[in-house]
């Protein structure tokens, strides 16, 4: 786990919000503090889907929504003349790029032994920050897997141009 301060928050909102940068996560939750706070609970909503629509991995491939399909919600909920007072993020990557993450490095964990690589996003009126987080079906002793979801959450700022500063 690692904690990382967005260096220019106007930049990285632009590409969080605006942008397709971040479309290869799902949304567990969301809160965004304006002239109310609005929460949104990412998970799939069994009473809105047919049962045929529920188990149809077309429709609804994940349990949480995809941030693509959510980031204009969100977005309207932000914009406007006044900064929010707080938001807070939580997000999952997609699951299909586990194993491409766990292949950077020999490791005994499978993909099927990680339950998410999360990033939270959080501001807090003055400053934004990234921490990320891995979560795992059960423990494990091998923490190869925390060390490579940084290394690449580092790798996939850099290459989106986003500025950052490694927390102590």
């Amino acid at each position: 786990m690692i904690a990382l301060k967005i260096t220019n928050i106007k930049q990285f909102m632009s590409k969080f919000l605006a942008g397709e940068d971040f479309d290869s996560f799902l949304l567990e939750s969301a809160s965004i503090s304006t002239y109310n706070t609005f929460t949104i609970d990412g998970r799939q909503n069994r009473a809105f889907y047919t049962s045929e629509e529920w188990d149809d991995p077309e429709i609804r491939p994940y349990e949480f929504t995809a941030w693509k399909k959510i980031r204009p919600v969100c977005f309207d909920l932000i914009k406007g003349k006044h900064t929010p007072a707080a938001f807070h993020f939580v997000l999952h990557l997609i699951p299909e790029y586990t194993a491409s993450i766990l292949q950077k490095e020999d490791t005994a964990v499978t993909p099927d032994q990680v339950k998410a690589f999360v990033l939270n996003i959080k501001y807090d009126g003055t400053g934004l920050t990234l921490v990320t987080g891995t979560a795992f079906h059960t423990f494990l002793m091998d923490k190869t897997p925390d060390v490579l979801w940084d290394k690449t959450v580092r790798q996939f700022l850099s290459k989106k141009e986003i500025s950052f500063e490694v927390l102590e």
